[in-house]
């Protein structure tokens, strides 16, 4: 029995460098090189003089280009990362990027993008984090976003977006932070991202959305973990429908800056973990919620609302 430990542990150091070898030798998927070769091409000197050498995942002697992170997936090393971000890149979004099909993070924030999301976006089946604020992208978000089923994080804010919040985007079962705001959507916010089980921070302010919060939560159980809302500066009319309490996770909620009028339910105070509250000026305090306002803190807007 110690014979066969002994020849088991040799076996395994002679193995060792065989295996250690196969991780060195992977080489990088071709499509995944051209894609970033095709990137590179298009983004300006301040990324390009980082990316050196012919691998983007590092070869021999150089390391993985810079913001780029690789997996090794049998023979092969595929990119599942690409940050790029501060760094001022000019021009439209580089299409080259959907076709890295193993991504799992994309973020290319605080840049000077321009133009639209291509429709190409879904392509990303694995894609989990998209991070876009901070640039200069335009037109409506694209419906094939809706595909990307394992995203978690989406960033879109900070742009100068249009059109209407595509429904779609009810459709990623797994999204737990949204923020949309800083744009210039229109029309009213999709009831159905109240189906969105994971869903913990929205924020849609600084808009040009329209209709009402009745509207918004009349699905039955919706944003069941939903923590932070952020409606404020908008166009939303109505009053503060009392069922906002059923939202028992909430913690901060912004409505200021708005058209809306009525009074403030006095339910929204025994939401248990509510600590911000922000509404428009013209609304009306319930004296009920002044007398159990030790439990949460409430803010009036300061200024006149649109």
């Amino acid at each position: 029995m110690e014979c066969v430990r002994q020849f088991a542990a040799v076996s395994l150091i002679l193995l060792l460098p065989c295996l250690l070898n196969v991780a060195v030798d992977a080489k990088t998927l071709k499509r995944d090189v051209k894609a970033l070769n095709e990137i590179k091409a298009s983004l300006g000197w301040r990324v390009v003089y980082a990316w050196v050498g012919d691998d983007p995942c590092g070869d021999g002697d150089l390391p993985a280009w810079s913001g780029v992170t690789c997996s090794t997936q049998g023979d092969y090393r595929v990119v599942t990362e690409l940050e790029v971000y501060a760094v001022s890149i000019i021009g439209p979004f580089p299409t080259a990027v959907t076709n890295l099909l193993d991504l799992t993070r994309l973020d290319l924030h605080n840049n000077k993008l321009t133009g639209p999301i291509p429709p190409q976006i879904g392509r990303l089946k694995r894609l989990k984090v998209l991070n876009l604020r901070w640039n200069k992208l335009q037109d409506v978000i694209p419906p094939e976003i809706g595909e990307l089923k394992r995203l978690t994080h989406l960033y879109l804010s900070f742009n100068s977006f249009k059109g209407e919040i595509p429904r779609e985007l009810a459709n990623l079962p797994d999204l737990q932070y949204l923020h949309l705001h800083e744009n210039r959507f229109i029309g009213r916010i999709p009831a159905e991202l109240g189906t969105l089980r994971n869903l913990r921070h929205l924020d849609v302010g600084n808009n040009h959305l329209v209709g009402t919060i009745r509207e918004l939560i009349r699905i039955e159980g919706c944003f069941p973990v939903l923590r932070n809302l952020y409606l404020n500066n908008n166009y939303l009319t109505g009053g503060i429908p009392a069922q906002l309490a059923n939202m028992s996770n909430l913690e901060i909620l912004y409505l200021s800056y708005n058209k809306m009028s009525g009074i403030v339910p006095a339910g929204l105070a025994h939401i248990p973990k509510l600590t911000y509250l922000y509404v428009p000026q013209n609304l009306v305090i319930h004296r009920n919620i002044v007398k159990e306002i030790s439990a949460w803190l409430c803010f009036i807007s300061n200024g006149s609302d649109r």
